[in-house]
């Protein structure tokens, strides 16, 4: 009896110390060097077991041999391996793939949507966006979306990334709005949200914003028509917010609760998603009596208080046009001669 204890305590002491062995030999193996020669991405889908997942590490040339991830995976608590884009270094060991994979560090990418844009350009950009999944439930309404970078990654879906676009615009008003210049002739925010949207169309130039919001701010308070060209673009384009000819005449007598040649006050909703610079402008104006303005060759605006003053503006203009006047990105190059 004492004799077969002994053998048993023997195998146990055995079996331990082969068990303990292979775990460390194990752990010696995921800790070396990997076979990789320069940094590689590759994408885990949503559902891929354990098994898959190290088939296409193999694959891709990550890990030379799967059975030693599996059994490390095993050993170590099998946590789950996270789905998404990775982007391992040069000779990544087994370890550090299995520990990138179960924080889930992938790669963040970033798709910027410019000031100005409409939603139509918008989704436009969102569907050539690689990496992102299925297609937009319901279109975001005009405006509703702020212009800025936002961050994502592989696998994240398109509604996703919009819901986060329109939060931010959102937080964007809230944030704003109370802050707003006393005694504006804007009901709510959604006002102050269609005219930065006009303002954002009118002027690429940040500190002109400021003043182009002034300019129908006062018009409003004066109950003139704002007689902005980007609002007839918008209704002429039928939302897409680009014409690829210049306005004319019968444009400017389009009916549409857009054209702000023909209807008074603000139109029923955005003509774009405007940036927060134009947000922040139509709630803090300049200090301007102006109720007039025209593109003045150089890519800004000259303004004016009276009819008499505008029309001697769109004159001078007008004689630009024709090369009897010089530019004034003309008269800035003689000068610098």
């Amino acid at each position: 009896m004492k004799r077969w204890l002994v053998r048993l305590v023997v195998a146990v002491v055995l079996a331990a110390a082969v068990a303990g062995g292979g775990v460390l030999w194990v752990n010696h193996r995921i800790a070396m060097p990997g076979p990789l020669l320069e940094q590689t991405s590759v994408v885990i889908t949503k559902g891929m077991n354990t098994q898959a997942i190290a088939g296409l590490l193999q694959e891709s040339g990550v890990i030379e041999q799967s059975w030693p991830f599996l059994a490390s995976h095993w050993l170590s608590g099998r946590h789950p391996l996270q789905a998404g884009e990775y982007a391992f270094p040069e000779h990544a060991s087994m370890a550090s793939v299995i520990d990138m994979m179960r924080r889930g560090q992938v790669v963040v990418h970033k798709i910027t949507v410019a000031e100005g844009l409409t939603v139509f350009q918008v989704m436009a950009q969102m569907r050539q966006v690689k990496g992102l999944s299925g297609n937009p439930t319901i279109p975001p309404d005009e405006g509703s979306l702020l212009p800025q970078t936002y961050r994502y990654s592989v696998g994240d879906s398109r509604d996703s990334v919009l819901t986060r676009m329109a939060q931010a615009m959102n937080d964007s008003l809230d944030a704003l709005w109370p802050k707003r210049a006393a005694n504006l002739p804007l009901t709510n925010k959604i006002d102050a949200l269609v005219l930065a949207s006009i303002v954002e169309r009118e002027t690429a130039i940040a500190e002109e914003r400021p003043h182009v919001a002034a300019v129908f701010l006062n018009r409003l308070t004066k109950h003139m028509k704002l007689q902005s060209d980007p609002t007839v673009i918008y209704a002429v384009s039928n939302g897409e917010g680009v014409l690829d000819r210049p306005l004319s005449q019968k444009d400017l007598a389009a009916p549409s609760p857009f054209n702000t040649y023909l209807v008074e006050g603000l139109p029923p909703g955005p003509i774009c998603n405007p940036g927060e610079a134009s947000l922040a402008a139509v709630l803090h104006p300049a200090d301007s009596a102006d109720l007039y303005f025209v593109a003045d060759h150089s890519g800004g605006h000259v303004f004016a208080k009276t009819l008499a003053e505008h029309n001697h503006n769109v004159a001078r203009l007008r004689q630009m046009e024709q090369g009897q006047l010089p530019s004034p990105t003309e008269k800035k190059v003689k000068s610098a001669r």
